[in-house]
């Protein structure tokens, strides 16, 4: 290949690059991320540090539509921005690639970037409109998940690859040594060093691997978090057009919670018969046994004060707005976690309140066999209005009644429309949301806020 032709390349797409930097400047540090090698034979394709492309490909496609390098740009960026390459659990490579590019495409779209409207555009509209009336917004984990849970045969999903694919994916799945060697053999070299063989200048091989790709998907998670912050702050001059990538960045960025851990957040500290090895002394213990035969010295504290959940409050909002399924899968959810012995006193005093504008039932469980017994026969009541007031009040009255003597804290399972205390209770309250695609209302500063996924449930 002649250098004339490998220059005219790079200039292609450094001009590609500009005009989206020109355009997206909230997108400076993702656009200029990327190291550009030329790699023949490679149409256009990342693993998170280069840009590996084949000259004579970026020439023919800007000789074709030149709008149509520079989407394929933006689309092999954002796939960085959203972390597409780094999956570690999905096994289903075909579909997983159709998801993400599927991802990419739309917020191309919605960006309206002259430059980057190529003719794909127009032939994937009835396919995005078809899945934008099922998920919102459209991440590639959704889409997967809608392929994955409704079926795609092999004939469709090919046919969706022709109209979405921009890219080649192929890096996404090396080892991280063979992502390394992959971007040596088209001639690009690693900032830290390492040389065309795959050995670093101390003489070590691609050992260190694994960290130079955990390195990369941290700064491009500091990438995508500085990108959110700045779509956030100055959202007026981008109006409404970067709507998607903000939602999917707010998406992609949500703090993962457990829990599990959540929930021990509200255990109080109590004895339980256990021993307690902890404050056990082991050498009174052995030397009284060697020294009178059968009689140790110390015995071993039959008791142990551990944090476990004692009395709990679980609410439930059920207005018509929240899913009867969705609620017992929660209630049965917490149930798994808190009927853990390390969980759970022998004795407990759980509540259960549903409510909408107005108490509908107060179940009081005092063991597990009777929680147990609950969910087997848990029917939803209600389905009017949402109003949290009923539950903080009726909870006021059963601590003033000393009912609840050692409460610790509420978990409100809800779509958090609804109205609120104004003041903040004596104890803790959390609101718990499904994480259906929309922003979680706004909840008192005095409040937790919990978003799960739906699977988490």
């Amino acid at each position: 290949m002649s250098q004339k032709t490998e220059k005219l390349a790079r200039e292609i797409l450094t001009l590609s690059r500009n005009i989206l930097l020109v355009n997206l400047r909230f997108m400076d540090m993702a656009l200029s991320r990327l190291t550009l090698v030329p790699a023949p034979g490679m149409p256009l394709a990342t693993g998170g540090k280069q840009l590996l492309y084949d000259p004579v490909h970026v020439i023919k496609r800007y000789a074709e539509e030149k709008e149509s390098v520079t989407r394929d740009y933006l689309h092999t960026v954002l796939h960085c921005v959203f972390r597409h390459m780094y999956i570690h659990t999905l096994v289903d490579r075909e579909l997983w690639d159709l998801a993400a590019d599927i991802a990419v495409e739309t917020i191309i779209g919605e960006l309206g970037v002259s430059a980057a409207e190529a003719k794909r555009e127009a032939r994937q509209s009835a396919v995005l409109s078809e899945l934008r009336e099922k998920l919102k917004p459209l991440t590639a984990e959704k889409i997967y998940r809608h392929y994955q849970e409704s079926g795609i045969s092999k004939k469709e999903l090919a046919r969706l690859r022709k109209l979405f694919a921009a890219d080649d994916h192929r890096l996404w799945y090396l080892l991280p040594e063979e992502q390394s060697e992959e971007g040596q053999a088209a001639g690009g070299s690693d900032k830290d060093g390492s040389d065309k063989n795959g050995s670093d200048k101390d003489g070590s091989n691609s050992d260190n691997a694994w960290s130079r790709r955990a390195e990369a998907e941290r700064i491009w998670k500091e990438v995508s978090e500085r990108m959110q912050m700045e779509l956030e702050a100055f959202s007026p001059l981008g109006g409404s057009s970067t709507g998607g990538l903000e939602q999917g960045l707010k998406a992609l960025n949500r703090e993962k919670y457990d829990y599990t851990a959540f929930l021990k957040k509200f255990a109080v500290r109590g004895e339980v018969m256990k021993i307690n090895d902890d404050e056990f002394d082991n050498v009174f213990y052995t030397y009284g046994l060697s020294t009178y035969g059968n009689m140790p010295l110390i015995e071993p504290l039959e008791y142990k004060e551990v944090k476990r959940i004692r009395d709990f409050v679980i609410a439930i909002d059920t207005s018509g707005s929240v899913s009867g399924d969705l609620v017992q899968a929660f209630v049965q959810k917490t149930y798994n976690i808190l009927k853990s012995t390390e969980s759970f006193f022998s004795k407990i005093n759980l509540h259960i309140i549903q409510c909408d504008t107005e108490i509908k039932e107060d179940v009081k469980i005092t063991s597990q066999e009777e929680l147990c017994a609950y969910l087997e026969k848990m029917s939803i009541k209600g389905f009017g209005g949402t109003d949290f007031r009923p539950v903080f009040e009726r909870v006021d009255e059963l601590i003033r009644d000393k009912e609840l003597k050692s409460l610790k804290g509420l978990i409100y399972f809800t779509d958090g429309y609804g109205r609120f205390p104004k003041k903040k209770p004596s104890y803790e309250a959390a609101f718990v949301f499904v994480d259906d695609g929309e922003m979680a209302p706004e909840i008192p500063s005095w409040a937790i806020k919990l978003v799960l996924q739906k699977e988490e449930i």
